[in-house]
């Protein structure tokens, strides 16, 4: 039985996409919210409010559209710092998640030396084996012009991480740890309590990518401790091309910028400049004013929805489909299969079946999912396999999407002869 406090059939009356009328005549059954989430009414409406209105540079003019302007774009970092618990010179806007971990990763390696960021040889940055590509290429990069050790978290036959040697792994050595909060393959929630004590008793930064985790449950970055935090507004209902980077604000004030131009200096000579303070420093250029304004109102709109409301319609989604899935023969799910520290992304196994025909043969239902290997290479090596179907639930989503998923499946199976 499905029960949740939110009704996904009245919620997609929010999304203009769901009237959308698919192959063969059928509904969008749309399960790839881990890719990118779907936009409400009231995020297109702003953005073009935006535009429309009150469209100018922010941070440049003194005439009334550039006073209106910085108002939205403040107003729109005011609303991301209470999303996360944050203080407002804490947010820092750019353009992806992806552009806030190199601006990390960059940041650290252009430190002085006598930074508490400078990665020396031998240095250590910890990993995990399911991490993104996003959170793992970057520290690659920096990992070899500084000559550290990247060092790895294994993933265990549950999907979960293996922290026997924890204090091992996160040792006097190291200075970064950079982990998910949620894997975008297996759903794995990982324990940061642990993680993140330990990367501090060694006096290392944590830094979190939060991609899969805040647009799904609440987060207080003052409560759970991490030093920096990165996610992506388009899968939060907010737009493209909008992402935050939160960091404390005695660390942002420590680094150095990522990009130079117009607007992040204090002061410039024909020698030299200097930098204004954070979130400024980190925000060269004319930035992505309406879609900072969009991603406000996305925001505003899951608290008025509740987080505890979005988590709880999640994990009721979850567990039913996973109570689905369990009465299929031949399919896998790939990762944790109970719903014990488990977001809403499940990836299967089809036997008989490579994930790219799988998702064709939903595709022609009108199901929407994610085939391949999910940015996650060194994951799916782990794993043995090449690649996985990904279904992904947001709050729009209900039981007769499951179940159509499930009938999905079963089409699948019928047209493979598997």
């Amino acid at each position: 039985m499905f029960t949740s406090p939110l009704n996904g059939a009245e919620i997609r009356k929010d999304f203009p996409i769901f009237s959308k009328t698919m192959r063969g005549g059928g509904r969008l059954v749309y399960l790839d919210s881990g890719a990118t989430s779907q936009k409400p009414n009231s995020v297109l409406d702003g953005e073009r409010y935006f535009y429309e209105n009150h469209n100018a540079a922010v941070h440049r003019g003194s005439h009334l559209l550039a006073e209106e302007a910085n108002e939205a774009y403040e107003g729109a970092r005011a609303i991301v710092a209470h999303f996360l618990g944050a203080n407002l010179d804490e947010i820092i806007f750019t353009k992806s998640a992806t552009e806030g971990l190199n601006l990390l990763a960059y940041s650290f390696g252009n430190s002085a030396s006598t930074s508490r960021f400078a990665l020396n040889p031998g240095d250590r940055i910890v990993l995990s084996e399911m991490e993104h590509h996003a959170n793992l290429i970057p520290w690659q990069q920096l990992a070899k012009r500084c000559g550290a050790e990247i060092v790895w978290f294994p993933v265990d036959p549950d999907g979960r991480l293996d922290l026997s040697a924890m204090n091992d792994i996160i040792s006097e050595r190291t200075k970064i740890v950079a982990l998910t909060h949620q894997s975008n393959v297996l759903g794995t929630i990982n324990p940061l309590d642990q993680l993140i004590s330990r990367t501090h008793e060694v006096g290392a930064v944590f830094v979190l990518d939060a991609c899969q985790s805040a647009p799904h449950f609440a987060i207080d970055v003052k409560s759970l401790g991490p030093d920096f935090l990165v996610f992506s507004g388009h899968k939060a209902l907010g737009p493209t091309g909008i992402g935050v980077l939160w960091g404390r604000a005695e660390l942002l004030e420590e680094m150095e910028p990522f990009l130079t131009g117009g607007s992040m200096i204090e002061s410039v000579t024909m020698t030299d400049a200097t930098w204004a303070s954070a979130p400024r420093k980190f925000e060269a250029g004319v930035p992505n004013m309406a879609g900072a304004v969009g991603l406000g109102i996305a925001l505003q709109y899951l608290l008025n929805v509740g987080m505890n409301n979005v988590e709880a319609h999640e994990h009721a989604l979850t567990q039913y489909a996973l109570t689905k899935f369990a009465d299929l023969e031949r399919v896998r799910i790939i990762g944790p299969t109970d719903t014990k520290m488990r977001g809403s992304v499940l990836s299967f196994e089809i036997d008989g079946v490579h994930p790219h025909d799988a998702g064709q043969v939903l595709d022609q239902h009108g199901i929407a999912v994610r085939t391949g290997h999910h940015c996650a290479w060194p994951l799916m090596r782990k794993l043995g396999i090449v690649g996985t179907t990904r279904a992904s639930f947001y709050i729009y989503n209900d039981e007769k999407d499951v179940d159509a998923l499930i009938d999905g499946i079963l089409a699948t199976q019928k047209y493979f002869k598997v």
